[in-house]
């Protein structure tokens, strides 16, 4: 394991900490594989993801890039050791993507512009949180650690891969669809799917839907099928986010998965009244 291990923060500051709660970076190899039997339990148990025989065979959900990345965690303290990590987020920075030859997500997209956008830029992925802890206080303390580690690494540029359940993107027309019309990335910013793997996203007609009403009644539950808005997505579009053009299908996942990139400065433009930026202090992002 060749990853930095270390804290998000020299800061002593309680929001990271809520009740037995703690959000922190992996600091050993025991809570990598944590971090990855969560993310088995989540995306192959729960989700219907296709394992390989070796993952089938270990439980684990694991690539080249968890030896590189910094893997962020929300630990619970009462739960038994080995069981503590509750959810995750894999941090991929420059530095990291060197090492493993490129991003995650340029097996799907093209993101060349990216990669020249003046600044460090992280790749967020693998966000999972344990069935028991999807609760609002939970991905809480899960972002406000990504924001302390925004601000100890001074990122620009936030990017990913983010999923709608289920290998159709028929079922998700009014997602997909209001996406791209109302929230694609500047032209600057815009990465496209590759095109061996382009899914348009425009299934329905820009008349076809009022985007406010849109927005508000799609539903939040990630299982509950078609027309479902996830509410990562939603938590991304909510502080600013874009989308790039084109939905990717992930047979391995089961997913359909859309491209979100958030600019920094619109997060602390609108976030951060509260908290001292040249510190380097974490701020709390919305989430419903």
């Amino acid at each position: 394991m060749t990853a930095s291990l270390h804290k998000i923060s020299d800061l002593n500051d309680s929001r990271l900490k809520s009740g037995s709660l703690e959000v922190r970076l992996a600091s050993s190899p025991e809570d990598i594989d944590a971090a990855q039997a969560l993310r088995y339990r989540v995306f192959y148990d729960e989700m219907g993801a296709t394992p390989s025989p070796e993952m089938a065979a270990r439980k684990r959900d694991f690539d080249q890039y968890d030896e590189h990345c910094d893997h962020l965690l929300v630990i619970d303290h009462i739960r038994k050791s080995g069981e503590q990590v509750v959810g995750t987020y894999r941090l991929i920075r420059r530095e990291a993507a060197q090492k493993c030859g490129n991003f995650y997500s340029s097996s799907e997209y093209d993101i060349s512009r990216l990669l020249e956008y003046p600044g460090e830029i992280l790749e967020l992925g693998r966000s999972c949180i344990d069935a028991e802890y999807r609760t609002g206080a939970t991905m809480q303390i899960l972002w406000r650690g990504l924001s302390a580690y925004i601000y100890r690494y001074d990122v620009a540029l936030m990017f990913g891969c983010a999923s709608l359940p289920g290998a159709n993107p028929q079922e998700h027309a009014l997602p997909l669809s209001y996406l791209y019309y109302h929230h694609l990335a500047p032209p600057a910013l815009c990465t496209k799917a590759l095109p061996e793997r382009y899914v348009d996203m425009r299934l329905l007609p820009r008349e076809a839907f009022d985007p406010n009403v849109a927005f508000n009644t799609m539903k939040l539950d990630p299982r509950s099928g078609s027309n479902s808005l996830p509410p990562l997505i939603k938590g991304y579009i909510r502080v600013g986010g874009f989308v790039g053009d084109g939905a990717v299908i992930d047979h391995q996942f089961n997913t359909t998965d859309v491209f979100i990139i958030v600019k920094t400065d619109l997060i602390t433009s609108r976030y951060t009244r509260h908290y001292d930026i040249n510190a380097k202090k974490d701020m709390a992002l919305p989430v419903e």
